[in-house]
């Protein structure tokens, strides 16, 4: 298939279509409105359903909703905007509906500033809201990553009957870049009938399904949270992706990044081999499940002295990087936010510092 020239966030809403999702739901909140302004024109075409909720936290429930009923749905938002839908993702989690969230993230704590950042790291890996529950977070470094692990989403949201989540940033969703839908991430939806809820038909021939977060019977919560956490530790042997990037050979610091910033770093890196330094980079793609094994085996390598977690926010990521690590290494970090994204120029200034 021939690539397009698309912006991040059209070619977003483009790729849940492709991938056979037709119900949105959203709020505008900056810099992520171009996916509800794209796919208020594309989906009607399609015979899809667009609504805009009168707020983040309508729309959260409007997600449930449609994800209760086994349909294919997404919504996109940013940082405070998925801060007010934690709650009704927490139901979604509970409830075991799959549902797709895309998060554009803007500068934070607060309403923050409008500019990249990554300070939802914490937010989308550690749950987000009330309760024992994860969601699949994938985190892509570009607008073609970005296209793929939007189709992939919906198929893996079906499979662990779950919310995933799509964690981007400002740069992602406003940049344009030349892109490809690929047709083999095209899925038809997975079967509902043993779980989606059906109304209250009750004839014999037709199993009844109730959708429900409530459990109050103790034994019935507990089990319901053991079922969760079987489907998080399926994911963490089955889902897990990452980059390994200039490994092959020796090389003194490890950096670890994901989404954009890896993307500076790489250039930092291949800046670096052309003095006769050498670095490489360990970039989780999902991170959550982690790759925890591949930082750690990436980190103890003979020739690797230390570690340094690269990242747009204060040190997120490099809490997991030094779990994995288990004190085999020194893990520095080095962090921006706010906006100001950091060059491969000040990259390479850090790393000769550290050798």
């Amino acid at each position: 298939m021939a690539k397009v020239l698309m912006k991040g966030n059209e070619a977003i809403a483009e790729a849940a279509i492709r991938a056979g999702c037709l119900n949105y739901f959203a709020y505008p909140i900056t810099p992520q409105s171009e996916v509800a302004e794209y796919l208020v024109k594309r989906l009607p075409e399609e015979g899809g359903v667009f609504l805009q909720g009168e707020s983040e936290v309508a729309v959260g429930y409007m997600i449930f909703g449609a994800a209760g009923a086994g349909e294919r749905v997404m919504t996109t938002s940013s940082s405070p905007g998925i801060s007010l839908m934690s709650e009704a993702i927490s139901y979604i989690a509970a409830a075991q509906c799959p549902a797709v969230f895309v998060n554009i993230v803007r500068g934070g704590p607060g309403l923050g500033g409008i500019l990249p950042s990554q300070g939802d790291y914490f937010q989308a890996t550690k749950g987000g809201g009330h309760g024992d529950y994860h969601l699949l977070v994938l985190a892509p470094d570009g607008v073609q990553e970005a296209v793929e692990m939007t189709m992939q989403a919906f198929t893996l949201a079906e499979k662990y009957r779950g919310p995933v989540m799509i964690l981007g940033d400002g740069l992602i969703g406003q940049m344009m870049e030349p892109v490809e839908f690929p047709d083999n991430l095209k899925t038809e939806p997975s079967n509902k009938d043993d779980w989606a809820t059906n109304g209250m038909d009750t004839r014999k021939s037709k199993k009844r399904n109730l959708v429900k977060s409530l459990f109050l019977d103790p034994t019935e919560l507990n089990n319901n949270n053991l079922a969760l956490k079987a489907k998080y530790d399926q994911m963490k042997r089955e889902e897990i992706q990452f980059e390994a990037y200039n490994t092959d050979g020796d090389y003194k610091v490890l950096i670890t990044s994901f989404g954009t910033m890896s993307r500076v770093c790489r250039t930092a890196i291949d800046l670096l081999k052309e003095e006769g330094i050498e670095v490489a980079m360990l970039r989780p793609k999902t991170v959550f499940p982690f790759p925890e094994q591949a930082v750690f085996d990436a980190a103890t390598k003979k020739s690797c002295k230390s570690v340094i977690s690269i990242e747009m926010n204060m040190g997120q990521m490099v809490e997991d990087v030094e779990r994995c690590v288990k004190g085999q290494r020194p893990v520095e970090f080095y962090g921006e936010c706010g906006g100001d994204i950091p060059s491969p120029e000040k990259i390479i200034e850090i790393i000769k510092k550290m050798i």
